[in-house]
């Protein structure tokens, strides 16, 4: 009698194509439920709006500050500008690259100023305070202490500039202070908003609003308390009810950190608990609609870290717009902060490690930090740390390959990488939502070309800028899903990476 033959189902090797993870870190969403150009992990790699590509360096700028540089601010007046250092108990002028001198002041009580630039008819100046101090004003040559009576300016914990106006926060209480209009001394006057904020606390930040009301563009003043009450004014003399108007009272969640507010292209942004939002919709639907939140995408990111670091030194917005980037300064520790990265353009984030910032700061279109007893110059093009190689990490979105509940044996890969280098390249795919490190070492020669200046005309290969390095290379893992994870080091290189060609072979569900 003969016995039924077992039918075995033929596996054929099958090719795909998958797109780099353009769309960014996205620490929301289900692992099995992303889009496959997110990524679960994306350390030091930038995503652009057509491939994901190595972030730039930092390169050491001044040196000899002593102490954790934790303010940095800039002078502006006219044809001047200038770049200040607060570290201990001093402030050094850092304009120019190189060892520090003599500090420029001395004697304060710590490192931590908030500051703003104003122009009267006596001058330019940037005025700084820190609650501790006396405020502090500098011309363009010297620092002096502006004569002001009523209040205590030692107690001024934050400063603004509104319609011509200086305003400050009276440290750990729901007081401001204004100065008469055009004036950065004088007698000041106070406007009391302990009862109008209906939570208590006190007084966290300050800042400008311009905002579209329907009838023209207008600016309102904007304060934010510990409570997240956000108390917002319209008007010019707020002496004079006829011209001074409370506009509303909103509630957001609790206010990071002292700088937890941002003048970003014609809106506020502001740091919370919830996340980083931009006034405008916050106001409108916040606690209703969290995703008008630009950092819903990474939102359990920013809630892991603001609970374990939101009492943290450090935090703090800065915007690039030479390298269409916006980040949040994340303080996880001295000497090991990150900083979470939005690119402007598409709204897509990732992580960036290896920048110990305490603190940043852009001056002439270029953003620095201040770090250990120095400051950096960042986002620097020759692509290494302070001389130190790069190392970025990736684990692409978890993909099903168009089958899901099917096993798949994954076999080889091939990654298309534009560098200008060698670096060190790393490997492999993670199976059913493993994010274990599976990678193997991934090697490649590209061509050599001639250098500039060097090399012999005629004699010497030229090459064209970022050579294409696409080698196949084998891997191993089965499982229903798999995602990429590649790992890079490198030294005074770039790297850009727009996809990755896939080999696997598909079983039959249940198998």
């Amino acid at each position: 009698m003969l016995r039924p033959q077992r039918l075995v189902k033929k596996q054929n090797a099958q090719v795909q194509s998958v797109p780099a993870p353009v769309g960014g870190w996205n620490a929301r969403d289900s692992l099995a439920n992303m889009e496959i150009t997110d990524a679960v992990q994306l350390e030091n790699m930038f995503p652009t709006v057509n491939s994901v590509q190595l972030r730039g360096g930092y390169s050491s700028w001044a040196t000899g500050l002593g102490s954790q540089v934790e303010s940095l601010f800039s002078y502006a007046g006219g044809a001047t500008s200038k770049l200040f250092a607060a570290a201990g108990t001093s402030i050094w002028d850092v304009t120019s690259s190189g060892a520090v001198g003599a500090a420029s002041l001395t004697g304060l009580t710590n490192a931590r100023w908030e500051h703003v630039n104003v122009s009267t008819t006596g001058g330019n100046y940037v005025y700084i305070v820190n609650g501790f101090d006396s405020a502090r004003v500098f011309d363009g040559t010297v620092w002096s202490t502006p004569a002001i009576t009523v209040a205590t300016s030692s107690t001024f914990s934050q400063v603004e500039l509104f319609k011509n106006r200086l305003w400050f926060i009276q440290k750990n209480t729901l007081k401001a202070w204004y100065l008469p209009t055009s004036a950065i001394s004088g007698a000041a006057a106070s406007l009391d908003l302990s009862s109008v904020a209906r939570k208590g606390g006190y007084l966290v930040a300050v800042a400008t609003w311009t905002l579209d009301a329907g009838y023209g563009v207008d600016d309102n003043l904007v304060f934010v308390t510990s409570e997240g009450e956000v108390i917002v004014y319209r008007g010019t003399d707020p002496a004079s009810a006829a011209t001074w108007a409370l506009t509303g009272l909103w509630q957001l969640g609790s206010p990071i950190g002292t700088r937890c507010v941002y003048k970003y292209a014609g809106d506020l942004l502001i740091l919370t608990y919830d996340g980083l939002f931009p006034l405008a919709s916050a106001l409108q639907s916040s606690r209703l609609d969290p995703r008008v939140a630009l950092s819903d995408k990474i939102q359990g990111a920013m809630a892991l870290a603001t609970y374990n670091y939101g009492s943290t030194f450090g935090w703090d917005i800065t915007y690039s717009s030479k390298d269409n980037a916006l980040w949040v300064n994340v303080p996880v520790a001295v000497g090991s902060q990150q900083q979470y990265v939005m690119n402007s353009i598409t709204k897509a984030w990732c992580q960036f490690t290896g920048w110990a910032a305490n603190c940043h700061e852009v001056f002439s279109n270029t953003p620095y930090f201040g770090g250990n007893g120095a400051v950096y110059k960042s986002w620097t093009a020759d692509n290494t740390d302070n001389a130190a190689a790069i190392q970025t990490n990736t684990i692409q979105a978890f993909n099903y390959f168009d089958t899901r509940g099917t096993k798949k044996q994954f076999t080889r890969v091939r990654p298309t990488l534009l560098t200008n280098g060698i670096p060190s390249t790393f490997i492999g795919m993670n199976v059913d939502f493993d994010l274990s490190d599976t990678t193997a070492a991934l090697t490649f020669s590209p061509g050599t070309t001639a250098l500039w200046d060097t090399s012999l005309w005629d004699v010497a290969v030229w090459g064209a800028g970022l050579a294409v390095n696409n080698g196949w290379q084998g891997i191993a893992g089965i499982g229903t899903c798999g995602g990429l994870h590649l790992k890079t080091s490198s030294k005074g290189m770039d790297i850009q990476w727009p996809a990755t060609d896939v080999v696997y072979q598909s079983g039959w569900p249940g198998v």
